[in-house]
């Protein structure tokens, strides 16, 4: 399968044997070679060849074409978690740049198969994008191209609105599914003669209540607050049928996307380590080394303030393998406190090897980060919080402390570094108003950009939205009725049913 030239079609042999004499499974890999402006296309649609007509593709197209034509970068590899697993090649790149691609798609597609947050992913979404993109055309020819487009836009903007740990729970019964329903109020068995003092009438009403509120329970709407917004208004929102089928479809391609944002940084740090061991150790030709170096380092290189995943990635791999061929783990080396035996230990144990393929097997992003950013490598890689400093009024680093460095990291890594959304309420105050809740962790919404939320929620929902948050600390309700936006302060003596809708409600106002 594809349109390898002979000569380029036994390297990928070579680069298969020796990935697969490494460890490494795949699904069988098809590489296609393409021109730039056909990769860019391909680029601009998410790595899928037929997707959806939508504006933003092509905007997509036109920048990375513009910044192709100007010099300014360069498409090297794309490659699609798929079975088979596709991936393209530029026509224009140099044999060295074509086995440094193969190497490094290799490492991505063992990644896809065997990491475990895209265990639950659709292994034959080359097809399904491809169906959405007929159905979605589909829609545009019965209901015009601008309604259908201006109701993809909607959905776009709310597709980060997911529960991305939702695939990997197991629930006891689905949301909405009812309990279930005790006739009779519970009482400790007894006989008779006993019956009264086992079962006294305090206990018996303390029984009735907790019966009375699991049925309350099971009448709320939603039963407990659900951080899938997209699956919410699926369900319940006063939709089209070829609406719903809109919101199913790119809910399905968000949730088909998210692992790829969970893993970006362990993803690339594996796909680089087998391309750099591959080439130095097994591809490379002599007079290939300074081409390849070069191409290598600019991968590579971080700019600062910023988080160079391929670099945060390999050089994490790269340590972890490092310190368990040493033994550098456990209790015993923990204790260690001098600088000069911790530096120079080493007990050939040898598992370094087996160890990353473990972690490569297990974690994300945050718990990769987590498990195993110590303050060693912290300092051998120079990591520090970068930051803006209000003294100087300039962007400066702010810390070189390992934990501040890591916490920053993970707070970036977590849920996308996105505000954690949730539905609380879909029949505020019995008038089938919307009610959702931000999981404030100190960080204040962009106010401009939750109020563009709140109207496309709203142009699903098609009745008032309401999202509790903070700013600077301070409980705040911003609404959008269709027509216009209120802030208000919310006070904790009282619900937000309470003041939504009243007049009350309305002297903490805010232009």
């Amino acid at each position: 399968m594809g349109n390898l030239t002979p000569e380029m079609r036994l390297i990928h042999e070579e680069v298969k044997e020796l990935a697969r004499n490494y460890g490494l499974d795949t699904y069988d890999v098809v590489f296609e070679v393409v021109d730039y402006d056909e990769l860019n296309m391909i680029a601009s649609y998410g790595g899928f060849p037929t997707r959806y007509p939508h504006w933003r593709f092509g905007m997509e197209y036109e920048q990375l074409s513009k910044s192709y034509a100007w010099g300014l970068s360069k498409i090297y590899e794309l490659v699609i978690n798929n079975d088979p697993c596709y991936a393209y090649l530029m026509r224009a790149n140099s044999l060295t740049d074509q086995k440094l691609v193969m190497a490094h798609v290799y490492g991505h597609c063992d990644f896809f198969k065997n990491n475990y947050w895209f265990s639950k992913t659709n292994r034959k979404m080359m097809d399904v994008m491809a169906n959405h993109g007929t159905r979605i055309r589909k829609y545009m020819d019965q209901h015009g191209v601008e309604t259908v487009e201006r109701f993809v836009d909607s959905v776009l903007s709310l597709d980060n609105l997911i529960d991305i740990h939702s695939p990997f729970i197991k629930r006891d019964r689905e949301p909405g599914e009812a309990p279930p329903m005790v006739q009779e109020t519970p009482k400790i068995g007894a006989k008779d003669y006993m019956d009264r003092y086992i079962n006294p009438p305090e206990f018996l009403e303390e029984q009735k209540q907790l019966l009375r509120d699991e049925r309350e329970q099971h009448f709320r709407f939603p039963q407990e607050p659900t951080k899938d917004v997209l699956k919410f208004l699926l369900e319940n929102a006063p939709l089209e049928s070829w609406e719903q089928n809109i919101v199913a479809m790119l809910r399905e391609e968000a949730y088909y996307f998210a692992p790829q944002g969970m893993t970006k940084i362990m993803n690339e740090g594996w796909a680089v380590y087998w391309h750099s061991k591959l080439m130095t150790q097994h591809l490379l030709q002599p007079e290939e080394v300074i081409l390849y170096c070069d191409h290598h380092s600019g991968t590579l290189a971080t700019s600062p303030g910023q988080v160079n995943p391929y670099k945060l990635g390999v050089e994490l791999f790269r340590d972890i393998e490092e310190r368990w061929d040493r033994g550098k783990f456990g209790l015993e080396f923990q204790r260690i406190e001098d600088e000069d035996v911790r530096r120079d230990w080493d007990q050939n144990l040898g598992l370094g090897r087996e160890k990353i393929f473990e972690v490569r097997k297990i974690h994300n992003d945050v718990t990769f980060i987590d498990n195993y950013l110590e303050a060693d490598f912290a300092a051998d890689q120079k990591l520090y919080v970068y930051g803006f400093n209000e003294r100087t009024r300039q962007y400066e680093i702010l810390d070189r402390d390992w934990t501040k460095v890591k916490n920053q990291l993970l707070w970036s890594l977590t849920n996308f570094g996105q505000p954690s959304i949730y539905v609380v309420d879909g029949n505020l105050g019995g008038r089938n108003e919307l009610y959702l809740y931000h999981d404030w962790t100190g960080v204040d919404l962009q106010f401009e950009m939750a109020s563009e939320t709140l109207k496309n929620v709203f142009s699903i929902w098609r009745r008032p939205v309401h999202l509790e948050t903070r700013e600077e600390g301070k409980p705040r309700l911003m609404s959008f009725d269709g027509k216009d936006y209120e802030f208000r302060e919310l006070s904790p003596s009282k619900e937000a049913s309470e003041i939504v809708g009243t007049e009350s409600g309305k002297e903490g106002s805010q232009p």
